[in-house]
């Protein structure tokens, strides 16, 4: 009889073999240049080739201009797009010294104003070319109104860019590639919420790199809620008394570098009615506008969601002191 451990060491054996054997019964893996190439979200104009181009792994940036955002963008797509290792061990170099099709990205932006800003100009033109007559290296050149629309070139870039396990390069397919691209619709958002789920700081910045992944423009963070409200609020800093724990709050820094109820009782219309806020009280309206006055120095955007969907309002009507204060003032 065979020990446990014994039976797993043979399954896995055999398995290995199995599997060996019907990779090596099988057609070998190939590139296959008539593969779709997949962009996403889906260009609004490109048209393709039938090259197959390889990337320099020392890939440069060709910008005119002094753009921080440009610089950082292009280090992180570079680092996204060779993200399996480049140097080859001593007794697997070859004698002959490789050539690549692309070794620059040119990136050309018309406008300096690099403020972001709902509705910013996003589009882009993208061509991919390797060396041909009228130019002795490959390249990859965008073109783009502002440096948000060169980021949108950019991820589109590395999307085009495919590690080929067979050679160990990164090569682009179906080239040569001309993209011309505009959002089809000014919000794409996505929504988390702190209020009921805390995530680390952390976490917050690592759904905002994969947004840009799928080219979405608008994190839409719920915060605060009735279950917590983890925010820091300089005016009101009984607020965040509310959070789930001490230790799952964001302070105005923590909020500020993610973009660059219960602590005020007088709130209420009662200890057992806590929610909606007392409209009754000239506190409540200090309060809001304090929360907003603060939030707007952390958050300097132009749209700013306050919520109220789901205000019962019948409890309003029922409560004494706000009917009374309806009533006086009509």
């Amino acid at each position: 009889m065979l020990l446990p451990s014994t039976s797993a060491v043979i399954f896995s054996l055999l398995l290995t073999t199995t599997t060996l054997l019907s990779l090596s019964s099988s057609s070998p893996l190939s590139d296959d240049v008539d593969s779709l190439t997949y962009i996403w979200p889906l260009p609004a104009n490109f048209t393709s080739g039938a090259e197959t181009l390889t990337v320099d792994p020392d890939l440069s940036l060709s910008f005119s201009g002094n753009s921080p955002i440009i610089s950082a963008a292009f280090l992180r797509y570079k680092r996204i797009i060779f993200s399996h290792a480049t140097t080859v061990p001593a007794g697997f170099r070859s004698l002959r010294t490789p050539v690549f099709d692309i070794s620059v990205v040119q990136i050309v932006v018309r406008s300096s104003d690099e403020e972001l800003q709902f509705g910013v100009d996003e589009s882009y033109v993208l061509r991919i070319s390797g060396r041909d007559n009228h130019s002795i290296v490959g390249f990859a050149e965008i073109e783009a109104n502002t440096v948000y629309g060169a980021l949108r070139a950019l991820e589109t870039f590395s999307q085009l860019c495919t590690f080929h396990y067979e050679s160990k390069t990164v090569k682009v397919m179906k080239a040569p590639w001309y993209v011309q691209d505009e959002p089809r619709f000014a919000y794409r958002g996505l929504l988390i919420d702190t209020s009921r789920h805390y995530l680390p700081i952390d976490v917050i910045k690592q759904i905002i790199d994969s947004m840009s992944y799928a080219k979405l423009n608008v994190l839409h963070w719920h915060i605060v809620d009735e279950e917590s409200f983890p925010l820091e609020t300089p005016s009101y800093p009984n607020l965040w008394k509310g959070s789930y724990s001490r230790w799952e709050r964001y302070t105005v820094e923590d909020a500020y570098e993610i973009v660059k109820g219960v602590g005020y009782p007088d709130l209420w219309p009662s200890s057992s009615c806590k929610e909606p806020l007392d409209v009754s009280k000239n506190f409540t309206f200090d309060v809001v506008s304090g929360i907003l006055t603060d939030m707007g120095k952390i958050f300097p955007f132009e749209l700013f969601h306050l919520g109220g969907d789901e205000v019962n309002t019948g409890i309003l009507l029922k409560h004494p002191i706000i009917h009374y204060a309806i009533d006086k003032n009509p």
